[in-house]
């Protein structure tokens, strides 16, 4: 008989070997020596597997641990929205967003301390030749089907691939253990890896690519329906691109007045368009070197951490590394990222800052992103998910984005809460985040269901956001390359501050900051409308 803990289990093992790199990523034993088979029959197998066990889930008594249940029913449907999207035949661009630049960016994350674990990445590095050869058939099979890649982001793919294989030190090699293991590491790099991208490499440049006014998913055969589902998937609800696109209009008109506020104290201006143009050009406002930027970071890092227990509870055992985003992925990597600690120590938890052409990257926005990404946003959720001991596997690694990026983009508002702003220029910086994420309500919406093209893209977010160039031209690149994805922090973060708007309307002077941030953080990722159910629960056992 079925309990929920079994199909949790079960699902986790299906994703995992979906997903074999952020396994590792995540510390999970059993799939270190795994790459993701993204043959059509091994899609289709593992299609119907999740299929049956949210079947299966759904049949379990709501007695049964029903917040795992409900996990598993939504991880689960969200495995068959993302097989369903076949995004592997044109996801071709220069990030992990695609399989190719996941390989250069995941595995050498890879640490490796024991005989097993060197075997293990051995054996992985052999599979990429076969890895890259069926990814290209792919991607042929779905040119020639209708659905063919962006050709900018495939020529910037083509880009990425030529700096890799002209780098004079191997990606791959950056994981290092004993002198067997580096020797037989480099065989395998120089005989078959280099080779198996630099043919994968010439695959891709043949393929014939959509023109930058032809770049949304609802340009590709069922490509309306294959959105909604990536819609599903990322904020964990049922609204509509068309609900979320005006959702986003409604945002941006309501920022407005807050950037008059803060931007008349800091230029002496209520005039938006005014206070976009200096903050776009103000040459005091943008970073001097790559040094200055992470130094930045990590101040914003540390000061958080300090203020945090004040309105945490619990706060994770490990603290978080501040480094900058390898030379070698920048140019394709986003602003800053998270990597998770693995779960067995190998690895720390590290926020990635993108020191790209540093001098057009504005200083405004470093605390808010370092809130968002680190402390108390990622970091504090992943690791203290992690030390769940007592639930599922599942229930602490889940990837339920709304939930894990909501709570990010909270994080850059609790952030003022706390005070930790050091002053307005930087309050400036958390509007601008705003800007983009409400923008990208707009804009994934646009591209994606409404037909958008990319110059659409890039003009929204210059007029309605203050954001240098070279970071909107990143941001709607990655919205093209990654449908879907960005609807999850707004989606998110709105819901999170609806959801404790309500405890505090119904706790009043009952109401503990501390408690609600742990009770939140304390289920593992959650769809957003479960961490609904489960606050809902807390205030109601309060009397």
């Amino acid at each position: 008989m079925d309990t929920t803990a079994a199909l949790a289990e079960e699902l986790l093992d299906l994703m995992s070997r979906l997903s074999p790199l952020g396994a590792t990523v995540f510390g999970l034993p059993g799939y270190d020596h795994l790459l993701t088979d993204h043959t059509p029959e091994a899609e289709e197998s593992s299609r119907a597997k999740a299929v049956d066990i949210a079947a299966r889930a759904r049949a379990l008594p709501d007695t049964d641990d029903p917040v795992t249940r409900a996990v598993v029913v939504q991880q689960a449907e969200a495995t068959v929205d993302l097989i369903d999207a076949k995004a592997v035949e044109y996801t071709i661009t220069d990030s992990f967003f695609a399989p190719a630049g996941e390989l250069l960016n995941v595995m050498p994350m890879t640490v490796v301390k024991t005989a097993e674990q060197e075997q293990d990445y051995l054996r992985r590095l052999a599979a990429i030749p076969a890895f890259l050869r069926v990814v290209g058939e792919r991607q042929v099979a779905g040119a020639a089907a209708g659905r063919t890649p962006v050709a900018h982001l495939r020529d910037n793919a083509v880009a990425y691939l030529d700096r890799y294989l002209a780098a004079a030190d191997d990606a791959f090699a950056r994981v290092s253990g004993s002198d067997a293991f580096n020797a037989a590491r480099d065989e395998l790099i120089a005989a078959e890896v280099r080779p198996a991208f630099a043919a994968y490499r010439d695959v891709i440049a043949g393929l014939e690519g959509r023109p930058l006014d032809r770049v949304g998913l609802c340009r590709l055969p069922e490509g309306e329906a294959v959105y909604a589902g990536l819609a599903r998937v990322h904020t964990s609800t049922q609204r509509t691109p068309k609900e979320l696109h005006q959702t986003g209009l409604d945002l941006m008109a309501a920022l407005a007045e807050e950037y008059a506020e803060i931007g008349e104290r800091v230029f002496g201006t209520r005039d938006v368009p005014t206070i976009f143009e200096r903050m776009r050009t103000d040459p005091a406002l943008r970073w001097n070197s790559e040094e200055e930027l992470i130094t930045a970071a990590r101040a914003a890092v540390v000061r958080a951490e300090e203020a945090a227990p004040a309105w945490f509870g619990r706060i994770p055992s490990k603290r978080c590394l501040v480094e900058p985003v390898p030379a070698v992925d920048a140019p394709g990597a986003p602003t800053a990222y998270y990597a998770p600690p693995a779960m067995d120590g190998t690895r720390e938890g590290t926020y990635y800052a993108n020191t790209h052409r540093v001098e057009e990257r504005f200083r405004y926005q470093a605390e808010a992103i370092a809130f968002h990404e680190a402390v108390p946003g990622h970091h504090f959720q992943i690791v203290l998910a992690q030390e769940l001991t007592d639930l599922p596997m599942l229930r602490r690694v889940a990837t339920v984005t709304g939930y894990l990026e909501g709570w990010g983009l909270y994080c850059e508002r609790l952030a003022d809460e706390m005070g930790l702003y050091s002053d307005d220029v930087a309050r400036l910086g958390m509007l601008a985040m705003d800007s983009m994420r409400a923008g990208r309500l707009v804009v994934d919406t646009g591209l994606h269901a409404h037909g958008w093209s990319r110059a659409q893209a890039v003009a929204y977010l210059t007029e309605n956001t203050p954001l240098a160039p070279v970071e909107i031209a990143s941001e709607v690149d990655r919205y093209i390359a990654a449908p879907g994805q960005a609807l999850s922090y707004m989606v998110g973060r709105l819901e999170i501050q609806r959801i404790r708007a309500a405890a505090e309307q119904a706790l009043g002077d009952r109401f503990d900051i501390r408690a609600f941030h742990d009770l939140v953080l304390g289920g593992g990722p959650l769809p957003l409308a479960v961490l609904d159910e489960v606050v809902r629960d807390w205030v109601s056992a309060q009397g």
